[in-house]
């Protein structure tokens, strides 16, 4: 399958990534899940937005990774700089290359394996940083690189660093109902 197929699928209330040409099908996401994004995507939203850096992407958009055959992922949330966004202005299909900064949410179905997987995926593709956030856990795991890895807990602050500049979270208001 082609990235542009997937694209024209109609709506079936599932979930789909494409990799390497190959279509997985998710379930939606839980109630968890969705808060604790919201959590982190809402504040990130707004910081981005209020000080004009660039974009913040809602879950189920898809980022175009590799082509022929082609790889279509969708984070729970991205960012991607506003020089980027300039360079294309908006798009009807998917962006081609990582964004900028990516966040995945881990689900109680998610491996290891598979999660290993898409972080390295999303940094190969160009990514400056991923967010590996766990509800179970209650932890946030930075990759900057696959070997500049950090993993914070509640009681520390996430921050942008020079991706998001100025964005600071403290862990434990990610985890907050």
């Amino acid at each position: 399958m082609t990235a542009d197929e997937l694209l024209a699928m109609p709506d079936d209330g599932w979930r789909y990534e494409l990799v390497k040409g190959e279509l997985r099908r998710m379930p939606p996401p839980g109630d968890q899940h969705g808060w604790v994004g919201m959590n982190l995507g809402g504040p990130l939203h707004t910081f981005v937005k209020e000080n004009k850096l660039g974009v913040v992407y809602l879950a189920e958009t898809g980022f175009k990774l590799e082509s022929d055959p082609d790889t279509v992922r969708a984070p729970d949330v991205a960012f991607v700089r506003q020089e980027r966004v300039q360079e294309t202005g908006p798009l009807q299909g998917y962006r081609f290359g990582a964004p900028d900064l990516v966040v995945e949410v881990l689900s109680p179905r998610d491996t290891i394996r598979e999660v290993e997987e898409k972080v390295w995926e999303w940094l190969m593709a160009g990514a400056r940083m991923v967010w590996v956030v766990s509800p179970k856990l209650r932890t946030v795991t930075v990759y900057r690189s696959l070997t500049d890895i950090v993993t914070l807990t509640e009681k520390d602050t996430l921050d942008g660093g020079d991706v998001v500049p100025g964005f600071k979270i403290r862990v434990g208001d990610i985890f907050a109902s």
